[in-house]
């Protein structure tokens, strides 16, 4: 799902230009279509030009480069999934099987990035700074300068980095809870390292899960999406980022019309983080969970199993502290729905260490509400 380095332009076959020229021929239709529905396509494509003249100049391209650790011919230096995977791949560098020992050259990747200070603070995809010795961003205007990573957070896959440059062109983040399925978006990014390019699509979907990590939280969209693209910005009619391209879904390495961004609300808490010492905080209860399953429901009288069941309050914990208990059902968070694990578990993460949160509860079969004071959540949470 992430995006890897030189990859290789894959060549229009016959069974696309026969496509292609298909589409063509049914140019014939187009008088069966009214003149209200043409007037809207072209007004649609004018609003995208506007929209693009907007926001174009702030999205920028993003280069990496990274000295390659030596490892035996059978080892492997890099996890799979890596950006580097398909470079090493291809040319059987050292770290690889068919690779061979001895010193290794520079691996290098690309990516997309978009500036959201004028003094030059570009938010992209963790995975595409991921143990980089030198970035290099290249600005809409051409230029090429030299950045430094400011902080990133694996666990959503944002980065934050500082390019040496003034005076830039800046786009705005918008809110991504207020998206509806359908509402139409304009992805722009560099796929294949080719400079600026743009797609539109809509939101095909909200809230999804794509087991990435334990804040799985996506946008789906079907505006084309592909390699070099990650990092890049989701925008709106408005012309505001709604969320951060992270992700594809492709049998063939290529868009098939599924991709995933981070969305915008979630993007902004951790970049302000990453913004003030380069890491991010996030609030922990101290509690063991599991779903809600059909027989508990029943037994509990509840219409259907949704929420959270509390298996385990760990001592000495917050969670301890503000007396939940084995056997509470969490039912939300300030208000928010939680419906099942992952729910739960990202809106505390969001939330700052040291804040108080109000909980819905079911404390043996009857709703209460209790307010708890979030401790700071551990690296590595049991």
């Amino acid at each position: 799902m992430q995006d890897r380095a030189m990859q290789k332009p894959r060549r229009v076959t016959s069974l696309v230009v026969a496509a292609l020229m298909g589409a063509t021929a049914m140019g014939t239709l187009a008088p069966v279509l009214s003149s209200p529905a043409i007037a809207s396509v072209a007004q649609l494509q004018t609003d995208y030009a506007d929209l693009v003249a907007k926001v174009a100049p702030a999205v920028v391209l993003i280069e990496v480069t990274k000295k390659a650790q030596i490892q035996p011919a059978n080892g492997q230096a890099i996890p799979p999934g890596s950006p580097f995977e398909h470079f090493f791949e291809q040319f059987g560098l050292p770290g690889m099987p068919g690779g061979q020992d001895g010193p290794a050259p520079e691996m290098s990747g690309v990516g997309t990035g978009f500036v959201i200070n004028a003094d030059g603070k570009i938010v992209t995809n963790a995975h595409v700074v991921e143990g980089a010795d030198k970035v290099t961003v290249t600005l809409a205007d051409g230029r090429k300068v030299d950045a430094k990573v400011i902080g990133s957070d694996p666990a959503t896959d944002i980065a934050l980095i500082q390019a040496d440059a003034k005076d830039l062109p800046t786009v705005s983040f918008g809110s991504s809870d207020t998206l509806r399925v359908g509402e139409g978006v304009v992805a722009i990014g560099s796929p294949f390292g080719l400079g600026n390019t743009v797609t539109s699509g809509i939101v095909s979907a909200l809230g999804r899960d794509i087991r990435s990590g334990p804040f799985d939280n996506y946008i789906q969209t079907d505006a084309a999406i592909n390699k070099g693209n990650s990092g890049g910005p989701l925008f709106n009619a408005s012309g505001d980022v709604v969320g951060i391209n992270t992700a594809i879904f492709s049998p063939t390495g290529g868009s098939v019309g599924i991709g995933f961004a981070v969305p915008a609300d979630t993007a902004q808490r951790v970049i302000a983080d990453l913004e003030g010492d380069g890491k991010v905080e996030r609030g922990w209860l101290g509690v063991h969970i599991q779903p809600v399953s059909d027989d508990i429901a029943a037994a509990l009288g509840m219409d259907k199993a949704s929420g959270v069941l509390i298996t385990e309050v760990t001592s000495d914990t917050p969670a301890a502290k503000a007396g939940l208990a084995r056997g509470d059902i969490v039912t939300s968070v300030d208000g928010k729905p939680v419906v099942e694990p992952r729910d739960l578990t990202r809106l505390i993460a969001t939330a700052a260490p040291g804040s108080e949160v109000t909980l819905g509860l079911l404390h043996g079969g009857k709703s209460s509400e209790t307010k708890v004071t979030l401790g700071e959540r551990p690296a590595d949470p049991a």
